[in-house]
C-alpha cells in the first residue's frame, strides 16, 4: 500500500528494515504514520527480505518513526 503526496525538492527518503510480515499490519502502520506525517509518501516492500519501510517527506523524524513501530510491536532499523 502506498500513499502519494506532493513532491517537494527538500524531501528526503528514509529507509527502514522492519520485521513487519503481514500486509494488514503494514497498512495499519502506514495509516498511523500518515496521521503524523500527512504530506509524506509512506510504503512498505514486504517482498524484500528486510521488509522495507520507506518514508519520503520533509523533516522526517526517524526516532519518532522507530518508536511508532515499537509501540505497534515491531522493530525498525534505519538503513
Amino acid at each position: 500500500m502506498t500513499i502519494n503526496k506532493e513532491i517537494s525538492p527538500n524531501r528526503e527518503v528514509d529507509i527502514f528494515k522492519t520485521n513487519v510480515m503481514q500486509q494488514a499490519d503494514a497498512e495499519q502502520i502506514i495509516q498511523l504514520l500518515s496521521n503524523y506525517f500527512p504530506n509524506h509518501n509512506i510504503n512498505f516492500d514486504l517482498d524484500d527480505c528486510d521488509k522495507i519501510l520507506r518514508v519520503e517527506g520533509v523533516d522526517n523524524n526517524k526516532v519518532f518513526i522507530k518508536n511508532a513501530l515499537l509501540q505497534c510491536g515491531f522493530m525498525a532499523e534505519v538503513l
